[in-house]
């Protein structure tokens, strides 16, 4: 009996359109062959009679436990009807099971529910990937087919208020955690629909837990959080999945709880524990074209609103413009993140986003105004063990001629006798002086003069 978004009732009567994920899917017990296909079978007749039996719109009111006691009822009468027998592992395990495709998201449910599980990657019904400790790994798990998958792709995107069919087969979405979602389906995606969440629903992160990785030093950490409390400008750099994100929720946390806050991003992200916090996010147009909400319009009007700091998620576009603009004429402090492979590309990045802002600059006046703004760079990335760290720690040093001076203040130094399997490696102060030496002692870094191998030099 095939399995599709109608659930047939006993005896070949075809029904209503089931509930939005009453469908048949891959098994948590993980068992093969002959047990599967009975399970499956087994759990079609649940559904069935749930369909007959329940309000489904009451049923997602009730309480988890009196929904699980509901379940096991349903499952034990229709199995003394069958004359079948089942332990009570599996019983538990179908409970769960059917109990995730009535309210949850079907497969993907165990996955939300692992902490250390960072992005969840479907390529189609039967392909499913997630990060792990920055590697890729394939599951098991699995969906009955395109049908089951798109159930769970519309569940998500209708709980934001989104659609997604034929005449717009992508879609980017937040869901209630805050993890981002993207989906594509066809006729854009060839091999069934497709979709990634980004997870940000576990735990937060602080300074303290990077530290514990061995992401950065204590010295380092010590002299982010002296740059944050000086009020210096901050650029964190590093390519997709590298962990700006993450550094950026952690450097926000040594903003003065006085201070007020306007955060801007394309997709909520961020987390930040101040009282006085303004969250804006972009909005893309409507079906017709119509009622799109920029970053560059969110940052141009949060400058109205009295913002001490101003902290973009991603700088991707026009924004650029403003927010350099912002950063050095009185909201100094900021922080933002850019996709950039060094400190010094992720300078030529705001170059050349100035110049997709519309306005005609000269080299050098857009460069200025990048010198300007800009007081430290962070650079993080994902190295190929899956680790991330902070590789450098870099500070805008002002102009010389057309060229914007750079230094670096700290960087990680990998060992000669590493491997790739487990990369090792020190982080180093370069011995250069900050030209901000005066302002992070006054916040309270007691080595604003490293004392180290020897001068750096410059990026």
């Amino acid at each position: 009996m095939g399995l599709s978004s109608r659930i047939s009732r006993p005896g070949g009567e075809r029904g209503a359109a089931a509930p939005a994920g009453v469908l048949g899917g891959s098994l948590a017990f993980g068992r093969r062959g002959g047990f599967v296909e009975a399970s499956r079978r087994l759990k079609l007749q649940v559904h069935n009679r749930l369909f007959e039996t329940v309000d489904f719109a009451k049923l997602s009111a009730l309480d988890p436990e009196r929904i699980v006691a509901h379940l096991t009822e349903v499952i034990d009468e229709t199995l003394k009807d069958e004359g079948k027998l089942i332990t009570e592992a599996d019983r538990g395990a179908l409970v769960e099971e059917i109990k995730n495709e009535l309210l949850g998201l079907g497969p993907l449910e165990p996955l939300l529910h692992d902490d250390s599980i960072t992005d969840i990657l479907v390529n189609g019904p039967g392909c499913v990937y997630v990060e792990k400790g920055g590697k890729l790994l394939r599951t098991d798990v699995r969906f009955h087919d395109d049908q089951h998958l798109m159930v769970v792709i519309d569940r998500i995107v209708s709980q934001v208020g989104r659609r997604i069919d034929e005449a717009s087969p992508m879609v980017d979405a937040r869901m209630g955690d805050g993890s981002r979602v993207n989906a594509v389906i066809p006729p854009l995606a060839l091999d069934g629909p497709c979709l990634s969440i980004r997870r940000f629903g576990g735990r937060r992160y602080t300074m303290a837990d990077l530290l514990g990785w061995g992401s950065l030093s204590a010295e380092m950490a010590d002299f982010l959080r002296a740059a944050v409390r000086a009020r210096l400008s901050v650029l964190i750099c590093g390519g997709t999945g590298s962990g700006k994100t993450t550094m950026l929720n952690c450097l926000s946390a040594y903003v003065p709880d006085d201070e007020r806050i306007v955060t801007v991003e394309d997709s909520a992200e961020l987390a930040l524990q101040q009282p006085h916090v303004v969250r804006l996010e972009s909005r893309p147009p409507n079906l017709e074209g119509r009622g799109e909400v920029t970053q560059r319009d969110l940052v141009r009007n949060c400058l109205r609103m009295r913002p001490d700091r101003i902290i973009v998620g991603e700088v991707r576009g026009a924004e650029v413009f403003d927010m350099l603009q912002a950063m050095s004429t009185g909201h100094e402090g900021s922080i933002a993140t850019i996709h950039a492979n060094n400190p010094r590309e992720s300078l030529s990045r705001l170059e050349m986003m100035m110049l997709l802002s519309g306005f005609s600059f000269a080299q050098r006046a857009m460069r200025q105004q990048i010198a300007a703004a800009i007081d430290l760079v962070v650079h993080v990335s994902r190295l190929s063990d899956g680790s991330r760290r902070v590789l450098r720690l870099s500070e805008v040093a002002g102009m010389e001629g057309e060229t914007i001076m750079m230094q670096d203040l700290f960087e990680f130094v990998r060992a000669r006798n590493g491997s790739a399997a487990e990369i090792t490696g020190v982080f180093h102060p370069t011995g250069v002086q900050s030209v901000h030496a005066a302002r992070l002692a006054l916040a309270g870094y007691a080595s604003a003069r490293s004392a180290a191998r020897g001068p750096g030099a410059g990026a």
